[in-house]
């Protein structure tokens, strides 16, 4: 076993390779996709010495488990969760050399949602339009992990990083969301946009890669009928017909027909992807996407 690979030895509820998406193809109906997390993607590359923008294994919930066939520098980060080698505990969080053969288990998370498990060189599946990313929407990219899956790995071209420490995000115990209201948000009632800002939502079980699904007071709608379908952003904030609001993460459709009454800021997705169901959720108004404060006036 001295192949740069590595054998899926658990695949964990849902674990995907990803990188930092396939940005750009959106009128060919290709969304971006990539690392729900990127900060948590680059940090981990960082770590192993690896281009920021590299694959990498992203994690939900349970871990995962693999053995490499090659000796290997990794890191594990994002949500925080115990790690073995070989059964021996080890470093989360820092760089951490795992011999040919050895046994890796990344586990369950303790906190949060999604872990990154980075090794030096990168994940080298094929590219598909210059990503490896797996979209779980339309289909391009690997599949997700299975167990007995091999993987090959690239030739590292940096040294993990030397550190003291390294400074993670910890997930959030309440998602505050920044929000600009627009494009759609005439499509709703003055009382609506009032409740979306000023009332708590939860984070919905049945949220997703392609969105994150909340549990509240539904909006109420100023124009009925339909949408003809429209381009769909990251961060944008759908209200499907049951009124409760979506947020569109990594894997979300390009195009779509619900009214989009705010879209988040790009830079709040992190800590979305890492809420785990049932977290608090308060969206934040700012300016409308459509360049006057606030989209509608909210008395």
């Amino acid at each position: 076993m001295s192949d740069p690979a590595l054998t899926v030895v658990r695949a964990g509820a849902l674990t995907t390779v990803q990188d930092l998406g396939r940005p750009g193809y959106a009128h060919l109906g290709v969304p971006r996709s990539g690392a729900l997390d990127p900060g948590a993607l680059r940090l981990v590359n960082r770590l192993v010495g690896n281009p920021e923008e590299s694959a990498a294994l992203e994690t939900t919930l349970t871990g995962c488990a693999v053995r490499p066939h090659c000796a290997v520098t990794v890191a594990v980060g994002g949500a925080p969760c115990p790690v073995r080698v070989n059964g021996r505990a080890v470093a989360w969080g820092a760089p951490v050399r795992v011999g040919a053969g050895a046994l890796l288990e990344v586990g369950a998370a303790r906190r949060g949602v999604r872990g990154y498990v980075a090794f030096a060189g990168g994940v080298a599946v094929d590219p598909v339009l210059g990503s490896r990313a797996a979209d779980l929407l339309s289909g391009l990219g690997p599949a997700p992990l299975a167990d007995g899956m091999v993987l090959p790995l690239g030739a590292p071209a940096g040294h993990p990083a030397r550190l003291d420490g390294t400074p993670w995000p910890s997930p959030p115990s309440e998602l505050v969301l920044r929000v600009r209201f627009g494009p759609r948000d005439d499509w709703f009632t003055p009382t609506a946009l009032r409740t979306l800002t000023r009332s708590l939502y939860r984070v919905s079980a049945s949220s997703n890669r392609i969105g994150l699904r909340t549990d509240g007071p539904p909006l109420e709608r100023a124009v009925a009928g339909e949408l003809p379908s429209e381009g769909m952003v990251l961060g944008a904030v759908q209200v499907p017909p049951d009124g409760r609001p979506v947020v569109f993460l990594a894997d979300h459709p390009t195009t779509g027909g619900y009214p989009v009454v705010a879209v988040v800021h790009e830079a709040d997705l992190g800590a979305a992807a890492q809420s785990v169901p049932g977290t608090p959720v308060r969206f934040v108004a700012g300016r409308s996407v459509r360049g006057r404060p606030g989209g509608q006036a909210v008395p």
